[in-house]
């Protein structure tokens, strides 16, 4: 697809010539090595899908003559109502793997309400053939329906439009067929129409799909794959390789990838990420205008979505979150030089992140409830939130960086008594339960089962300024308190039968199942030399965190305790907020203060997150290969 200054995207190419010899030698290796990583699903497996896939397009005009005939429609008409399917996501632009899910849009006329799509739609999927799981969740942001058909996970989500009936031939292509739809179909639409136009604005479909799942596994082995917690999401990756296809229409993947962790490292935040000019439209809707709106002009690293009404598709990055990609742009782009130069392999872009081995002190946060219905609905809430903590750490006078782990750690617990009810839902596991099974509680009296997921946060510390002697303090009351409020604002909490606790501990108290097989953190943390000799000199370098604000009221709470749990006994309110100061000593890495604050001591692995800023005195960007115009890679041309 070419626009009508002959290039895609809002400026002109860096380099139009030919990828080099080398880069088609180190394309080859590139595509050899993800194969070994398991990225390519089998044929059988892409088989399946397409049967599944055929399923629930069937599945959706049933639905839709289902709900005609109950309106009062006649049989004609209500066959004629049609419905149809779209994918979108990593299997629409032909990256997914094996195991991954399929995003799929299901459209509806206008006589289907959302409604009917969570009571009929889900009921008939529960009971066709194959299906395994069935679970909506009605009051996401996107509505959505999670199924597993044959194997296959599907998420649906669902469009209604102001159509009488929907078409075999329908394109989601025209702006129009946006007019009187709410704000939710929208979103659902904008689903599959952004997946659509990043396709288009692409000059070579098959360069970009190898360059993006190169991208894909790296983030996600990286651990910064997760739009909810701060970090980018599959249409945000995909946004970034794709522009940078633009900037080199004729290279291939090897030198895709080489550009892509160069230009992305020295991008310049927050000049956006643009595949097109944006665009205005038919609809009274809000358009992304960091002009015109507070709102978008505080987000970090804008990545503008390319389908009308454009919008950020990275809101959700913070200070933090931007400071770990940054850095891990940059090592990237080094094993990558060497890769080129024939002194790394690609194994090495693909190495398991080192979150919990990264930090000295930890948060973690336990939700948990007595059933399974339940805990996929309270966790999913608590994991929404969770950026709101990480923003409040920001500011902490003592923390340098408060870095989120992209997924929870999910459990369940086979108490015999209240006491280990209450032990499971605080985070304390004894061996006793954690090795009991579900036959070993039927049948006995007060059994109970405990579901939790727990979250965590890596917190780096600042380190001591020159010539400061003795503890500091952490105080981190305000955030976590401050977030438990938050949480509890749900609509649907419940006390009496949701947890929520908020709590730091040591690296050396994690517990194994965050560490693969084989793997585990050591168990005594290095003590720092007192001559300050020996350490990791990147490690003492400053992050650049946002001004912090002290807070005119610090609070004692630090740990947040459920009031009760099914087969929980009752507890005062005085007891439902606890100091960490009765917590176990594995599990108390700061010294607590009665104001709720805690003190920490002088480490080597206590400092700081271990990442290269830019600061202008020691900073060495990484070079684009042949000497071309950086500036116009990052965006400085963009608008």
């Amino acid at each position: 697809m070419a626009t009508t200054n002959g290039y895609l995207g809002v400026t002109p190419p860096i380099a139009t010539t030919e990828s080099s010899d080398r880069e088609k030698e180190v394309t080859v290796t590139l595509m050899e090595e993800l194969r070994r990583q398991g990225t390519f699903e089998s044929e059988e497996e892409a088989k399946t899908r397409e049967i599944v896939l055929g399923r629930i397009a069937a599945l959706v005009q049933k639905f839709v003559r289902t709900v005609a005939i109950s309106r009062g429609m006649s049989e004609s008409a209500a066959t004629a109502a049609g419905g149809k399917i779209f994918t979108f996501g990593s299997y629409r632009l032909g990256v997914h793997g094996p195991g991954s899910d399929i995003d799929t849009l299901c459209v509806v006329p206008k006589h289907v309400s959302r409604e009917d799509f969570f009571d009929v739609f889900e009921a008939m999927v529960k009971e066709a053939d194959g299906v395994t799981e069935a679970s909506g969740v009605p009051d996401a942001y996107v509505p959505i329906i999670k199924v597993k058909i044959s194997g296959i996970p599907i998420d649906l989500v669902m469009a209604r439009l102001a159509l009488s009936a929907i078409p075999e031939t329908l394109s989601l292509q025209d702006d129009n067929l946006l007019r009187n739809l709410d704000e939710r179909c929208v979103r659902s639409l904008n689903g599959s129409r952004v997946t659509d136009e990043i396709l288009r604005l692409v000059p070579n479909v098959a360069v970009f799909r190898d360059s993006l799942r190169c991208i894909k596994l790296w983030a996600q082995r990286r651990a910064i794959y997760s739009n909810v917690n701060g970090f980018l999401g599959g249409v945000a990756w995909a946004m970034l390789v794709a522009r940078i296809c633009q900037l080199y229409p004729n290279a291939i993947a090897g030198a895709i990838v080489s550009r892509f962790f160069i230009i992305m490292y020295q991008w310049s935040w927050p000049q956006p990420v643009l595949l097109k000019q944006i665009e205005d439209g038919p609809l009274p809707v809000r358009v992304w205008n960091p002009k015109l709106y507070p709102a978008d002009r505080a987000h970090r690293m804008p990545i503008i979505t390319p389908a009308y009404p454009s919008m950020c598709a990275t809101h959700n990055v913070t200070s933090s979150t931007q400071m770990i990609m940054t850095e891990e742009f940059k090592k990237g782009s080094e094993i990558v030089d060497r890769v080129i130069v024939g002194t790394a392999s690609w194994s090495e872009l693909f190495a398991k992140h080192d979150f919990f081995h990264k930090y000295r002190y930890y948060l973690q946060v336990i939700a948990s409830t007595g059933s399974a219905e339940l805990q996929i609905k309270w966790s999913g809430t608590v994991e929404s939130r969770l950026r709101q903590l990480v923003m409040k750490l920001e500011y902490v006078d003592t923390l340098a960086l408060a870095h989120p782990f992209i997924k929870g750690f999910e459990q369940i617990s086979y108490c015999l008594t209240d006491e280990e009810v209450r032990a499971v839902a605080q985070g304390e596991i004894s061996d006793a339960v954690a090795k009991r099974k579900k036959e070993d509680t039927e049948g006995k009296e007060g059994a109970s089962a405990v579901y939790s997921t727990t979250f965590y946060i890596g917190l780096a510390i600042e380190p001591k300024q020159p010539g400061a002697v003795g503890p500091r303090k952490l105080d981190i009351s305000y955030p976590t308190t401050e977030f438990s409020k938050l949480v509890k604002m749900w609509e649907k909490f419940d006390d009496s039968t949701m947890g929520i606790v908020v709590r730091h501990i040591k690296s050396t108290a994690l517990p194994d199942y965050v560490f693969d097989e084989g793997e585990r953190q050591p168990r005594s943390a290095l003590k720092r030399p007192k001559n300050g000799k020996g350490a990791d000199k990147n490690n003492n370098t400053s992050p650049d965190v946002p001004n912090k604000k002290r807070r005119l009221v610090q609070q004692p709470i630090v740990t947040v305790f459920p009031n009760a749990m099914p087969g929980m006994l009752h507890r005062s309110s005085n007891s439902v907020s606890e100091s960490l100061s009765s917590m176990p000593s594995s599990t108390q890495p700061l010294k607590m203060t009665q104001n709720g604050s805690a003190t920490v001591e002088p480490s080597a692995s206590s400092s700081l997150y271990p990442a290269s800023v830019k600061d202008p005195a020691q900073l060495r960007s990484p070079q684009l290969p042949f000497g071309e115009n950086v500036a116009v890679a990052t965006g400085a041309g963009s608008s």
